[in-house]
């Protein structure tokens, strides 16, 4: 069964309030469309956990300018000025996450795993809140899972199973969300059918996949 939907489609199973995860790194792999999407339909409140939130102007950007989330997770927002202003102003909610840790977090959650372990962070104010345990004379924190209502991914190529490939270092953070959330809609380049893509070369197996979104010349975009 073909897993493709419109982008209208896709935006409309994202609702106020949810958890959105968004691959992506610095805007290399990031679903722009997608995400462009969110801010066209005004959704709001939501908590994104990313890598960054881009570079002013860019589509992850625009999540930040236009208001739509109330909490990010992610590992810097340095890119992106406007992020920062927010935090020190006290209208977002920012947790900064060390980049490894936030990546195993996430591949907790999709391994069905209760946290992971850690050193990173002892000593600073990583650990704040956080449960500290001893292996083998050395500590350790307690990591907890990581896990969305959406993940809102970027392949290369896909086909209409939605087996994934990605290209070179736009797959970053997207297969390991892959796993990690109740809705994983994919925004694709090149969607073929079944079969015309080399069983070895699938880097995300369509059982994680649940709608595929191809993407569009710049001036179809619009889901108003």
């Amino acid at each position: 069964m073909t897993k493709v939907i419109s982008l209208e489609e896709a935006i409309s199973k994202i609702e106020n309030g949810m958890t959105i995860m968004a691959g992506g790194f610095i805007g290399c792999g990031t679903p722009g469309q997608l995400v462009e999407g969110i801010c066209q339909r005004g959704i709001k409140e939501l908590t994104l956990i990313a890598n960054d939130t881009g570079i002013l102007g860019d589509s992850m950007s625009k999540l930040i300018v236009q208001r739509c989330i109330s909490r990010l997770i992610a590992t810097h927002i340095g890119t992106n000025k406007e992020t920062g202003r927010q935090m020190s102003a006290g209208e977002l909610e920012v947790t900064l996450v060390p980049q490894g840790t936030l990546v195993e977090q996430i591949r907790a959650a999709g391994a069905g795993l209760g946290g992971v372990l850690t050193p990173t962070g002892i000593g600073t104010i990583v650990e704040e809140g956080k449960q500290k345990l001893e292996v083998n004379g050395a500590e350790y924190l307690l990591e907890l899972p990581v896990r969305a209502n959406v993940a809102l991914l970027n392949a290369y190529k896909a086909d209409k199973a939605g087996n994934l490939v990605y290209r070179r270092a736009a797959r970053n953070f997207n297969p390991i969300m892959a796993t990690a959330a109740d809705i994983v809609i994919v925004q694709v380049d090149h969607i073929v059918e079944v079969g015309e893509i080399d069983p070895d070369e699938v880097m995300t197996p369509g059982i994680f996949i649940d709608y595929l979104v191809q993407k569009q010349s710049r001036e179809v975009t619009n889901v108003g």
